[in-house]
């Protein structure tokens, strides 16, 4: 096995670099992976922007990020090197594909002692903490105390790197309590809103309804299960909502854009004694009348897996139909413009770092999704 690495770098606000590093060596129970495929998330992008959410602002909010560090938490890899009693601890034999839950928990704080380790208080997500470096690397270590999970064979590496944004997509569904008859609004159809429709889906309520301002993006939210598929920037949403609801508003409204009219247009769509999940990452603070939170059941949580609980969704048929809608759709022309300008996206070169683009869609490849 090679002694050298390529990796991206976290020195700072838009400061990433390409570098050189050693490989790693596992130690007692850690395990050294081989990654296969990583993607980008909002909050990595948003970290390259600088939110203060992630940098802090020098008053009351401490950052979180700690560079030197390399990004990446949604991937997948091979193992090829196992520490002292590794397998045994983790369930693992060299050459398995494997995932990592995104956080590694401490297992000792009181949220984890409760089994809410998705806000475990240390909170090690990979990528920004030292002893969690991230994926956007040749190779990574998995610690002893990580959450890993086995991939079936059947499973592609690349759509291995969507279980943990889909894992949050389920959360958020959960969070929303989502009953037969109640009236789903879920804003936002990127890759984890488009797993939030497919999920809801399976909890059959009386009527689906995703948002989002790219049409061709609803398109495929129609392709996961929604019933109907609203532009915001071209119709009246409060209209829309009261026509299907006898004024009432929506039972369940899930934002996923980080965006905050996302927020203000769900606050005045949503109906009294409404279930609000909010599963954004932010850019910065946004401003909206809370008052109305006296008549909603707020759901606010971090975009974590939160797999803790017993989940009611089906996941093979919510699969199922991610693959139909999202999976099979071909990559976006103004999607790949928009990546092309953007500098977040580093010049990799693909055949040495084997790295994909996470997205809704990938460059030069057919988005495939996860295929149970």
């Amino acid at each position: 096995m090679a002694k050298m690495m390529k990796a991206v770098r976290v020195h700072g606000i838009e400061d990433y670099r390409y570098e050189e590093l050693e490989v790693p060596k596992p130690g007692y129970g850690e395990i050294l992976v081989k990654v296969e495929a990583v993607g980008i998330c909002a909050g990595d992008a948003k970290t390259f922007a600088g939110a203060e959410r992630f940098w802090g602002n020098g008053k009351d909010l401490l950052p979180y990020v700690e560079p030197v560090v390399t990004p990446g938490h949604e991937f997948s890899g091979t193992v090829v090197q196992l520490g002292e009693q590794a397998d045994k601890i983790h369930g693992v034999k060299l050459g398995d594909l494997v995932v990592s839950e995104q956080i590694v928990p401490c297992h000792e704080c009181k949220y984890c002692r409760n089994g809410n380790y998705q806000v475990c208080i240390p909170h090690h997500v990979y990528g920004f903490h030292q002893v969690t470096q991230g994926a956007m690397a040749e190779y990574m270590i998995f610690p002893q105390k990580a959450l890993v999970h086995v991939v079936p064979k059947q499973i592609p590496a690349h759509h291995a790197a969507f279980i943990e944004p889909l894992a949050c997509s389920l959360h958020a569904v959960e969070l929303g309590n989502i009953q037969w008859n109640d009236v789903v609004v879920i804003s936002g159809c990127g890759p984890l809103g488009l797993g939030m429709v497919a999920g809801a889906r399976q909890k059959q309520p009386k009527v689906l309804v995703a948002l989002d301002l790219c049409n061709w993006k609803l398109d495929i939210a129609k392709e996961c299960g929604a019933d109907i598929v609203l532009n915001p920037a071209e119709c009246d949403l409060k209209a829309e909502i009261d026509k299907l609801t006898e004024g009432y508003g929506c039972d369940v409204y899930i934002e996923a854009t980080g965006a905050g009219a996302s927020v203000r247009q769900g606050l005045n769509v949503i109906a009294r004694q409404g279930r609000f999940v909010e599963f954004s990452v932010f850019g910065k603070e946004i401003s909206a009348d809370w008052s109305i939170i006296g008549h909603l059941y707020g759901c606010g949580q971090p975009a974590s897996t939160g797999q803790n609980h017993n989940s009611q969704v089906p996941t093979k048929g919510l699969l199922a139909s991610y693959t139909k809608g999202a999976v099979q759709s071909r990559f976006h022309q103004s999607y790949a413009d928009s990546l092309n300008k953007s500098t977040l996206f580093w010049n990799y070169d693909n055949n040495d770092l084997k790295m994909k683009l996470f997205g809704v869609f990938i460059k030069r490849y057919k988005f495939s999704g996860i295929v149970m």
